[in-house]
């Protein structure tokens, strides 16, 4: 199924309706399909009536339970995979005002207690400068110091030691020019003295260094339980466990590569002192 944007809003009540349609055909109430799922009949009606979004697992399980032929789980299984993802225009946020944007950054890593981030062109604005945030945010309309406020607040969960973080940046994303020299030289001084807090890992990919797979997007992982990808237009977010996972394997691919701890920093000491 190819996605479309525009698909995404839509794609939970086309599931819910397909499942709830499927349910009656095969004669059964909720009640009996809550029995055969193991699941409770109060789940299965907030699944027909799209309060709640079904995993790819809940949707197998109540396929199976009807008796689905195959071609019918595909079509029906790629639908629910098309649910649990979710388009995000940068135009709304710019339209909702980019503050808000940042509150529902700062409830993700509010929630989550392991957060891998993969950077293959610029620097987070968790590790960066208040003049690299600001310089960040220049294409962006209107009036920019609530959120780069915002952005500097965000900051402080970097020492909740009850939180993992791991950052994976190239050496583009790390020596891309954003702001002139001096200043660059004191972001790349800053990435260096983060790297020794406990709970956050560093790591940089050098150039030259050898992977097939190709840096395409800049990726955040939340636990094992969403995704967010980062386009110049907008981003989107992905809830299934696949898709997920799927991250999470390209993510490891890259860590496997990277240098940490005194390798890492030696790198950007030097990069610093080019900037210099």
């Amino acid at each position: 199924m190819t996605l479309e944007p525009e698909q995404l809003g839509q794609s939970k009540a086309d599931l819910a309706e397909t499942l709830r349609t499927l349910r009656k055909r095969a004669g059964l109430s909720q009640v009996r399909l809550a029995q055969r799922c193991n699941v409770s009949q109060s789940k299965i009606s907030k699944i027909e009536t799209a309060e709640i979004t079904p995993s790819l697992v809940d949707v197998e399980l109540i396929l199976r339970a009807l008796g689905a032929p195959q071609q019918l789980m595909a079509e029906v299984t790629a639908l629910a995979r098309l649910a649990n993802t979710e388009w995000q225009p940068i135009r709304s946020s710019w339209r909702r005002g980019l503050e808000k944007r940042q509150a529902e950054l700062a409830g993700l890593e509010f929630e989550a207690k392991e957060l891998r981030y993969f950077l293959p062109a610029m620097i987070t604005g968790l590790l960066a400068t208040p003049e690299y945030i600001r310089a960040s945010l220049e294409y962006s309309p209107g009036d920019v110091s609530k959120t780069v406020a915002r952005k500097l607040d965000r900051q402080a969960v970097l020492y909740d030691t009850t939180k993992r973080f791991t950052f994976l940046l190239t050496e583009q994303a790390v020596r891309w020019s954003v702001l002139p020299p001096p200043a660059m030289a004191v972001q790349v001084d800053r990435l260096a003295s983060l790297s020794h807090l406990p709970n956050v890992r560093i790591g940089i990919v050098p150039m030259g260094t050898a992977i097939s797979r190709g840096p395409m997007n800049t990726f955040t992982v939340y636990d094992d339980r969403l995704a967010t990808v980062e386009t110049f237009t907008g981003r989107t977010v992905f809830r299934d466990a696949r898709d997920i996972a799927e991250h999470l394997e390209i993510f490891n691919e890259y860590a496997r590569k990277a240098l940490f701890e005194e390798a890492a920093r030696t790198l950007l000491q030097e990069w610093a002192s080019l900037f210099r």
